[in-house]
């Protein structure tokens, strides 16, 4: 069963002066359909916390298990390829190739791995299906709506059924009507593909579908109750 699990999580940058510290001790964890709303004001580290359990970048102290995994142990190469298997990434801003199809760019995480395989062709028509693109699978994304976008962009995250899936203000671009039509799909398909879902937001209507909100404050991550 998947499981993160975010242990005693610090993160601070060199200034001219003394360090500029984000993260102070930041600890949490989440198995398996489990989801985390992460909120706070802007500059709190959201980002940047969600940068470190993606593996983006390290952490200056403590560390990150999912699946029993320390990523902070893997080279270079291993690191990579641990991502792409096991992180999917959905962010504020979709990231589609607009040279490619809404169905390629499904598939753009499985060139990691060589010629994408039919069966990894056959799954992405599948999730397309499940996000409601299935007849928008050979257009490029200028011919979807922002909405749509976001939701390719969701299929994309899921094409090699991840453990964990972070999304980044994924609604942030979005009118009221069409965050909450994503919202509930993120939320739908991370339950029904068993994975863990964190999502940084600034939106309330998009934190109250998660099971677990906190707030990151002056670098402390603090859980509201609900």
């Amino acid at each position: 069963m998947p499981k993160l699990k975010v242990e005693h999580l610090t993160k601070q940058f060199p200034t001219r002066t003394d360090p500029l510290i984000v993260l102070r001790g930041v600890s949490f964890e989440l198995k398996s359909r489990q989801n985390l709303a992460i909120l706070g004001p802007s500059g709190s580290g959201k980002s940047t916390l969600l940068n470190l359990i993606g593996t983006l970048e390290p952490p200056t102290s403590g560390r990150i298990l999912l699946d029993g995994v320390d990523p902070a142990t893997l080279r270079p190469r291993q690191l990579a390829a641990f991502r792409n298997r096991q992180i999917g990434f959905v962010f504020q801003d979709h990231g589609l190739l607009p040279h490619c199809s809404v169905l390629e760019n499904v598939l753009v995480p499985c060139l990691a791995n060589g010629p994408v395989e039919p069966a990894k062709i056959e799954r992405a028509s599948l999730l397309l299906r499940r996000v409601g693109l299935a007849d928008r699978a050979e257009h490029r994304p200028a011919e979807l709506s922002g909405g749509e976008r976001q939701r390719a962009a969701i299929a994309r995250a899921l094409i090699n059924r991840p453990s964990l899936l972070l999304a980044d203000e994924p609604t942030g671009n979005l009118d009221r009507t069409n965050g909450r039509l994503v919202g509930e799909l993120l939320v739908e398909m991370q339950r029904q593909e068993s994975a863990i879902l964190i999502v940084v937001t600034h939106s309330g209507q998009l934190a109250e579908m998660m099971a677990r909100r906190c707030e990151l404050d002056e670098g402390r991550l603090r859980e509201e109750n609900k």
